[in-house]
């Protein structure tokens, strides 16, 4: 006998492998084997849980359950919980045993939820794969309240055997997963270099790269957050096929901690469904457990550590293995996302080269032509003004070719100005000293300081020039003073340069319309497209200021 029932159970198993290798799609392989288990041992009815990390259980396959167990969409197997998976989620299940009774069967009979089929006990059994905990097989027939040690030792096999085929389920599908994300992961960045050849605006690369994620990626939403002035903000959105820029308020006490963590880890971390609303707040993307389920968030390896960044993307309802291979691409998306930052301000490092020599050429031009000709015309001027000053009585034209002799010097003087505007000489002895220089060619008594030694990038420094040079010829030909102030501020984050006189004022109550207003105009235009701002102080008692702030890259001890 003894014999015989071990041949039963050495074909049971046999059977069980079979089944187990008829099919790749775990919902159809798990309905199968539960359904072959219960054939060959003489059960009745029969149920699996899989059981993730955070003790969150899913029924994912049944068979024959009782009517009772049945009701509302099987409601009584998806919610609740009961001794098994308590006994699962502390740790102290670890081999098949028997179940006095089954507290959702009690339930049952309780609520009156229906028939129970005479079934009121049942055998549970872990599912694991090695040291990996799965989930829960459970096994029950009419009337059967106890199993034996040789059947819960069947059982045990089996359930190896389930999680044997699991685990290697789950590594199939990650693979796929990871192929499809990888082939996606060449689309995205194929479209993102492309993007970013056209992109003329830094400030736009977010809006693009969340576009493009929605589009190359099965993600229900994507946002870039970035860190600034100690505060993370959203750049930008993408969510129900829409592309939206962050607003203006920094993220929450929790989503700042959340932020933190996910880039003191260095490597991607899954974010549960309230987490995300952690983030991102209720009202602002209306996101909910059901449409978004979990999510990932990736930091940015930008070059500055004093802005970070971190990448936060959708994940839906996929399993956690799913996650784990969504996470390893993700880390490598980021790095895509950087290197297109970077490309994009060579980018515009090659443009403003470019801007700078055709200033230079423009400047030379000026000069070769239109400088000399107010040169010869002066000096014209000045001869025929001495001819037609030697005759007596006095030449009537004499007086007239003073006035065109005057004209021609202011006019020479204002293009060696715009020349030297298009061409900024000087800079290699620092701003300071260049814009001192170029205060005293206008007649004016630059008196200049400087708080703070912090190098300045070349393109921020220009612009800073061309605002002091245009707040300087301000001073000249509207304060009527002949003494200017300059004061240069530089810290660890940002440049400041003020530019002050103790004229007569009036910079406020210039028309927007007028040809004076121009130029403030332009200096708020220079200051706002190195991402800083313009602040403009004037009282007719004491004078006007102008302050350029500009921040500044991280620099590197």
């Amino acid at each position: 006998m003894p014999e015989e029932v071990g041949m039963q159970e050495m074909a049971t198993l046999k059977t069980i492998a079979e089944t187990l290798n008829t099919s790749n799609d775990l919902s159809l392989m798990l309905d199968k084997v539960v359904g072959k288990l219960l054939e060959l041992t003489g059960l009745s009815a029969g149920w699996l849980f899989l059981i993730d990390e955070r003790g969150e259980y899913t029924c994912v396959s049944d068979y024959n359950l009782p009517p009772a167990l049945m009701r509302n969409d099987k409601e009584p197997m998806r919610t609740g919980t009961c001794w098994c998976v308590n006994r699962f989620r502390d740790g102290r299940l670890q081999y098949a045993v028997n179940i006095i009774n089954c507290k959702r069967l009690e339930d049952a009979v309780e609520f009156k939820w229906g028939d129970t089929s005479d079934i009121t006990h049942h055998a549970t059994v872990p599912l694991r794969s090695g040291e990996q905990m799965l989930g829960l097989l459970n096994v029950a027939a009419p009337d059967k309240v106890h199993f034996s040690d040789s059947e819960l030792a069947l059982l045990q096999a089996v359930a190896y055997q389930i999680g044997s085929a699991m685990e290697r389920m789950r590594l199939y599908r990650a693979e796929q997963r990871r192929a499809q994300l990888y082939a996606r992961l060449g689309d995205f960045g194929a479209a993102l270099s492309l993007t970013v050849n056209e992109c003329t605006e830094t400030d736009a690369l977010p809006g693009t790269v969340v576009r493009l994620l929605g589009k190359h990626f099965d993600c229900p939403f994507a946002a870039l957050i970035k860190q600034t002035d100690e505060r993370f903000h959203i750049q930008a959105v993408y969510a129900d096929g829409h592309v939206s820029m962050g607003a203006a308020a920094p993220l929450s006490l929790e989503g700042t901690r959340l932020m933190d963590r996910i880039i003191d880890h260095y490597r991607a971390a899954v974010l549960t469904a309230d987490e995300l609303v952690d983030i991102f707040g209720p009202d602002q993307l209306e996101l909910n457990s059901r449409q978004f389920g979990t999510g990932i968030g990736v930091p940015l390896p930008y070059p500055s550590p004093e802005e970070p960044g971190v990448l936060v993307i959708g994940t839906g309802t996929r399993s956690l293995g799913l996650i784990r291979a969504d996470s390893e691409v993700m880390e490598a998306l980021a790095e895509h996302i950087i290197a297109a930052r970077e490309s994009l301000k060579l980018a515009d490092h090659r443009r403003e080269l470019a801007r700078l020599e055709e200033r230079n050429r423009l400047a030379r031009d000026l000069h070769d032509s239109v400088n000399q000709i107010l040169f010869s015309l002066s000096l014209t001027a000045r001869g025929a003004e001495s001819m037609l000053s030697g005759t007596e009585p006095r030449h009537p034209a004499a007086e007239a070719m003073k006035d065109i002799r005057a004209l021609s010097q202011e006019a020479l003087k204002e293009m060696r100005a715009l020349i030297m505007q298009l061409r900024p000489a000087g800079l290699e002895a620092g701003l300071l000293s260049a814009l001192q220089e170029y205060g005293t060619k206008q007649g004016l008594q630059v008196v200049a300081d400087r708080i703070g030694i912090r190098s300045i990038p070349r393109v921020m420094e220009e612009g800073l020039w061309r605002i002091g040079q245009e707040a300087l010829n301000n001073i000249r030909k509207h304060a009527e003073v002949s003494t200017a102030n300059i004061l240069l501020e530089c810290n660890e984050h940002e440049a400041k340069l003020t530019i002050s006189d103790r004229g007569k004022g009036g910079a406020k109550r210039r028309k927007p319309s007028s040809e004076n207003s121009l130029g403030l105009s332009i200096m708020r235009e220079r200051a706002q497209s190195l991402g800083g701002r313009l602040e403009i102080w004037s009282s007719s008692r004491k004078g006007t200021t102008v302050t350029a702030v500009i921040p500044l890259p991280y620099e590197s001890e």
